[in-house]
């Protein structure tokens, strides 16, 4: 019985430890304040002159399906569209939250993904807005 008592309280401190180095590790990496992150947000996110959230979204619909992207959700009270897109045997997913910045002003932000992976690369953002940028002056310019 005293066995028994002592193999307990082994396991129970081996499993208090390696719980607590399991929280203290993943505390840190998602926790943890990263320049680059701060960079990418950056890279990710544009501001529009225009407090018209429903036709953003709609534009962004529009160019997200104009990039080969297949929307898979969008929401008009969230303000965010998710689309796929197949690249090969990849499959690229993106999306987009639309919301308000001051009075005058909305703020889009763009999310990619390779696969599981986050995309990096600024030329996939810049791309994506430039062909918002156009869809928005087509917009105002109401030619379709």
């Amino acid at each position: 019985m005293r066995k028994l008592k002592n193999y307990c309280g082994i396991i129970l401190l081996l499993f208090s430890v390696m719980a607590l180095c399991g929280c203290a590790t993943s505390a840190v990496s998602a926790l943890g304040s990263n320049e680059s992150q701060v960079k990418l947000r950056s890279i990710q996110t544009r501001a529009f002159d225009t407090t018209d959230k429903k036709k953003m979204m709609q534009t962004v619909i529009s160019t997200m399906q104009d990039l080969d992207f297949v929307i898979d959700k969008a929401d008009l009270m969230l303000g965010s569209v998710t689309g796929t897109k197949f690249l090969g045997y990849a499959v690229v997913t993106m999306t987009v939250i639309v919301r308000p910045r001051g009075e005058n002003q909305l703020l889009v932000r763009a999310n990619a993904q390779y696969g599981v992976n986050s995309v990096e690369d600024p030329a996939t953002y810049q791309d994506f807005f430039t062909a918002l940028e156009k869809a928005i002056f087509l917009t105002a310019q109401q030619v379709d």
